[in-house]
């Protein structure tokens, strides 16, 4: 089917611009059919269809807009836990305010991009954040904790149609040549979100309610739905793949989706117990660890099973291209959030400043990750090689992690500016290139589900290296604890927030608190180090071919 759309297509376009030009005959010569089945000559089909000007700047805002809420949804809830866990009288089911998000968040990633391929992309887009609105509003009326966990379990649905969504439709409505600078500045709301959700949770809890933490997404999400509504033309290369309703059921993967969350939560609960509620060692613990193995070895014979109808479609995955950026990114992106997420308990629970303060200390990352993002797409473009700006860039980020696990208690406000720009820069040049080169090596038929691949492995990284993250720093202030306050109790410890050491404990006991606190902090950013350093050599793996933005004239004319 979009073999004979692409030949229709560029015998209407031959067809306008060949007839009574002035061309040498050998440029009009005829198309090789076979040349037509190529990404690289999908790519370059000039097309009438690409939104310019006013209309692409409101798309764009729009889809910007949508992955900023779904962004901030991740990190605005931090700094309201105290708030909410004093309104719900419990800490028994904080986790799961933010496991129920990514359980879910995670497990439909790949199932939405199954019904962008087969049904109309613009409508499903719209549902997703009407989905992630309906969720957003069940957590902003919860009268107890489950009311909260459901809202978090349903407005992660709708995230992940975002997210693959909003990417899905750049990859259609943008020329090429613009593809990586806008796919850049819509992946930079991550960053922007990451500072100023925290910020925006703190002063939300103080000065309103934290019900606001929700209903902020309501005006904003309607709003970027009424511009979908008016101004987003989907182009014909993006209309749904014909197939019947049960093939259209059975392409969706539900269980698929099911072992994914169960392996997600299976995890996750497993490394929050280890060491801290329960020993390593129990019959609960180690039942999780093997189940996570069992669930994950189970997950991979049915994705083999199902074949095209696979959330990770092994025929699309097997790309080098594909596996290498997928792969990549699980580490890339983990050790992302890993820093997104800790530094500002460094800053909120060593240097005792306030969640805006802390959102205050982070600008000089995130105002240097806008930029590199910004100036990605160019370079990429002109460097046209993606394999060594992965490699080098995650080098890079291995480096600045290795500065940040430097700092101390007492470390000067010029290094940890100066960390987080390096850091910031590197990364920014780096995050999106997988994504570019993922659509650039993609046919139309195949946009939507390897792009949700790539949100997909960039989810599982952030679950995975987060709560590994997590459990590494527990466990190591706890055994910290036993040193530099011997006399505290760590499990009064793990339940106190960052901001509320200085209050939780006595001017005597703060010092050994904050110790641990720092120690611990080591040994998360000793993991966003390696992380990043297996991505950096894992890289290397990568396809050396340049990207194509444009044909090749032997692409174009039939050979003599």
């Amino acid at each position: 089917m979009v073999n004979s759309d692409l030949n229709r297509e560029w015998k209407r376009h031959t067809d306008e611009s060949f007839e009574g030009s002035k061309l040498p005959d050998a440029e009009k010569a005829d198309v090789n059919i076979q040349d037509l089945n190529s990404v690289e000559t999908f790519n370059a089909l000039p097309r009438t269809e690409y939104p310019q000007g006013l209309r692409l700047t409101l798309i764009m805002i729009s889809l910007m807009l949508t992955v900023f809420l779904v962004s901030l949804d991740n990190t605005i809830l931090a700094t309201a836990i105290p708030k909410i866990t004093g309104e719900f009288h419990g800490l028994d089911k904080v986790a799961w305010y933010s496991s129920a998000y990514f359980m879910t968040f995670g497990g439909f990633q790949s199932t939405w991009g199954k019904f962008y391929k087969y049904f109309p992309l613009k409508i499903y887009f719209m549902a997703a954040i009407a989905i992630f609105e309906l969720g957003s509003l069940v957590c902003g009326v919860a009268t107890g904790p489950t009311g909260l966990i459901v809202g978090r379990a349903i407005a992660g649905v709708g995230g992940a149609g975002i997210g693959s969504g909003a990417f899905t439709i750049i990859g259609f409505i943008a020329e090429p040549q613009k593809r990586p600078v806008l796919i850049g500045l819509t992946g930079a709301m991550y960053g922007i979100a990451a500072v100023l959700g925290p910020l925006l949770g703190g002063v939300f809890s103080d000065k309103v309610t934290w019900r606001w933490c929700f209903y902020i997404n309501l005006p904003i999400g309607g709003l970027a739905v009424m511009i979908v509504l008016f101004f987003l033309r989907i182009p014909s290369e993006a209309k749904p793949v014909e197939a019947s309703w049960k093939e259209k059921f059975l392409q969706m993967d539900f269980l698929g989706a099911a072992f994914v969350m169960c392996l997600i939560v299976s995890f996750i609960l497993a490394l929050e117990y280890g060491g801290q509620t329960k020993a390593w060692g129990s019959s609960v613990v180690v039942g999780l660890l093997v189940g996570s193995f069992v669930i994950f070895v189970a997950f991979v014979l049915w994705e083999i099973y199902q074949g095209e109808r696979a959330m990770v479609v092994p025929r699309i995955f097997k790309k080098r291209e594909v596996w290498v950026s997928c792969i990549f990114q699980f580490f890339f992106a983990g050790a992302y959030f890993v820093i997104l997420f800790y530094l500002p308990i460094y800053f909120q629970g060593v240097f005792n400043v306030s969640p805006i303060g802390s959102g205050v200390r982070n600008l000089p990352f995130i105002i240097l990750l806008t930029i590199a993002v910004i100036l990605q797409g160019p370079v990429l473009n002109k460097v046209g090689y993606f394999t060594p700006i992965m490699a080098v860039g995650a080098a890079l980020t291995a480096i600045s992690c290795g500065l940040f696990y430097t700092l101390e208690v007492d470390t000067a406000v010029g290094k940890w500016v100066g960390y987080q720009i390096f850091c910031g820069f590197v990364i920014g040049m780096t995050f999106q290139t997988t994504l570019t080169v993922i659509q650039s090596s993609s046919t139309p038929e195949d946009m939507s589900s390897s792009t949700a691949m790539i949100f997909f492995f960039q989810m599982l990284g952030g679950a995975f290296l987060l709560s590994a993250s997590q459990s590494a720093f527990n466990n190591t202030m706890i055994a910290t604890l036993a040193s530099t306050a011997p006399v505290v109790d760590p499990a009064i410890v793990l339940v106190t927030g960052a901001t509320q050491i200085r209050t939780a404990f006595t001017s005597a006991q703060v010092p050994g608190v904050v110790a641990a606190y720092m120690a611990g902090l080591k040994v998360v950013f000793a993991v966003a180090v390696g992380a990043t350093g297996f991505a950096s050599l894992f890289s290397l793996c990568g396809s050396w071919k340049k990207l194509h933005s444009e044909v090749s004239k032997d692409t174009i004319v039939a050979a003599a």
